[in-house]
């Protein structure tokens, strides 16, 4: 007879805590039960709607497979940052290579060759070069080795 009480006293409490968990109102157990139900078909939908979001994004990302690049102006030279969700074998070369095309020197740069492929160099001026003019360079340097590595 304890054994029983205790069983009802135990599942009184798990009860309880559903109905939190679930922020049910109900006082009756199949009521609490039926908001439970309502309440797993409802997480189940936002899964499903977060797996499709994310989905997407990872379709925009290949969609857009070009690396990101800025460039930011400095007292003696810039800052150029390239950033790409893949890794771009070759990419470094090519960024250096339009780098030195403009007269800029490499001060220091820091790069990650593998998932995800970042650079980010800090180049002197030899010239009065404009920020733009180096951040044109730098794309059409990736957008050419885009074009280039996906006819290979």
């Amino acid at each position: 007879m304890v054994s029983r009480e205790h069983k009802r006293a135990a599942l009184h409490e798990k009860l309880q805590v559903l109905r939190s968990l679930t922020n049910s109102h109900a006082l009756r157990k199949s009521s609490i039960l039926l908001d439970a139900s309502k309440y797993i078909k409802e997480l189940k939908q936002k899964i499903q709607r977060l797996n499709q979001e994310i989905e997407s994004a990872h379709s925009t990302v290949h969609d857009n497979p070009l690396p990101s690049v800025t460039v930011e102006t400095l007292k003696k030279g810039f800052l150029i940052n390239v950033f790409s969700e893949k890794s771009c074998p070759g990419l470094l070369v090519a960024v250096l290579e339009a780098i030195e095309s403009l007269g800029l020197g490499v001060v220091e740069a820091k790069a990650s060759c593998t998932d995800p492929f970042l650079l980010e160099l800090f180049g002197r001026e030899g010239e009065s070069v404009d920020a733009q003019v180096v951040k044109a360079a730098v794309l059409h340097a990736v957008e050419s080795f885009h074009g280039s590595s996906e006819e290979a």
